[in-house]
């Protein structure tokens, strides 16, 4: 458990806290090794990977992982055919391996088969798979096994990667986009490809990005933007036309944050108030049916939502620090110990102490506080 004594700083400026500490657990399909267990064999609930508690920020996509410790290194694990572990190689890995041996990792993300990284010098650092659409920033469309800088600017803040494409917002509030682009998920206003970042408008009041098959965005002032592909609804403008540049989902001022599903949206309102809308085979949406939705509807009526990640499952820790999850489960994805898919949110053993959870279509992973 953690020293509850305070820590002194050392500037002087009086007691703070000690530094939280997580542990990390998994569970779900381990088809590529991606619950990074050593084997390859599912898990119906949560299980720890290993025994340390210094791990920080966590992101997935269906067959890889890659996760920031306190120390500032990065650790990657999983499918690795394009270089998408960031080693050097295209070897697959089935437990937690160091990207090289630097400790100034910032901000991670992880798209299809690919890799955007910010260090703590504002640099931007991209990996993976790039062979079609240009999606790692760097000016052609061949794939890279070991981290590469895009350009020379450092001044990159926030990153997201996607389906073949990549965003980023910089410490001006500018946002950056580049790779796939066929259904104007770039923002650009077309549907060319870019191989290198390049500029959405010239607005410096972006926040928040997020981006899977479409894209979607919060400002400064609060306010909710999408655009992109809009099959089944999921950029939330009650229609199901694809975008080719932002679009304000509304007139609210009071969006939190913001995920990209695979084909649907989730986010959290400044009240705490769940909202979710697109795509709903499996019950995605947790409004306890499978109809999709074309504008944001709300989860139920509580207001204690904290913090959403979302795929073909969706999950969610509340305030109170415990974890619910929903839709598809035929890998036990959910952590419910079955494959029975769930359309409303449903607790996840009876702990309160989650504090980060990232979904894939095949796995989940978060972190507890200890």
């Amino acid at each position: 458990m953690i020293n509850q004594k305070l820590i002194i700083a050392a500037s002087g400026g009086g007691p703070v806290p000690p530094p939280v500490e997580l542990s990390l657990w998994v569970w779900g399909y381990n088809f590529v090794g991606n619950l990074a267990l050593g084997d390859f064999i599912p898990r119906k609930s949560p299980v720890q990977i290993g025994s340390l508690t210094d791990w920080d920020e966590i992101v997935i996509t269906n067959t890889l992982a890659a996760t920031l410790k306190t120390d500032g290194t990065l650790w990657t694990w999983g499918d690795n055919q394009f270089g998408d572990l960031g080693l050097g190689d295209i070897n697959q890995r089935i437990s937690p391996v160091q990207v090289g041996s630097l400790t100034d990792w910032s901000k991670t993300s992880v798209g299809y088969h690919h890799t955007i990284t910010t260090k703590t010098d504002g640099t931007l650092w991209t990996w993976g798979y790039n062979q079609y659409y240009g999606e790692l920033g760097l000016g052609d469309t061949s794939n890279r096994s070991s981290p590469v800088q895009v350009g020379s600017l450092t001044n990159w803040d926030k990153v997201s990667a996607g389906f073949y494409h990549s965003k980023a917002i910089k410490t001006d509030g500018t946002l950056w986009t580049w790779g796939r682009n066929d259904y104007g998920q770039l923002g650009l206003g077309d549907i060319v490809h870019r191989s290198s970042p390049t500029q959405v408008g010239s607005l410096t009041n972006w926040d928040k990005i997020d981006g899977s098959y479409s894209s979607a965005a919060i400002k400064t002032d609060g306010t909710l933007w999408t655009w992109g592909r809009n099959t089944y609804g999921q950029l939330g403008l009650g229609d199901i036309v694809h975008r080719s540049s932002p679009v304000q989902v509304g007139s609210l001022t009071n969006w939190y944050s913001v995920i990209c599903g695979n084909y649907y949206g989730m986010a959290i309102k400044t009240d705490g108030t769940l909202w979710t809308w697109g795509r709903n085979d499996y019950g995605q949406l947790g409004l306890g049916n499978t109809s999709n939705k074309s504008s944001p509807v709300q989860v139920g009526s509580l207001t204690n939502w904290n913090k959403i990640s979302g795929s073909y499952s969706s999950a969610a820790i509340k305030t109170d620090g415990t974890l619910w999850t929903w839709g598809k489960n035929d890998h036990y994805q959910l952590g419910l110990e079955d494959i029975t898919h769930r359309s409303s949110p449903v607790q996840v053993e009876s702990l309160t102490d989650w504090d980060k959870v990232t979904v894939s279509g095949y796995f989940m992973l978060a972190t507890q506080i200890v």
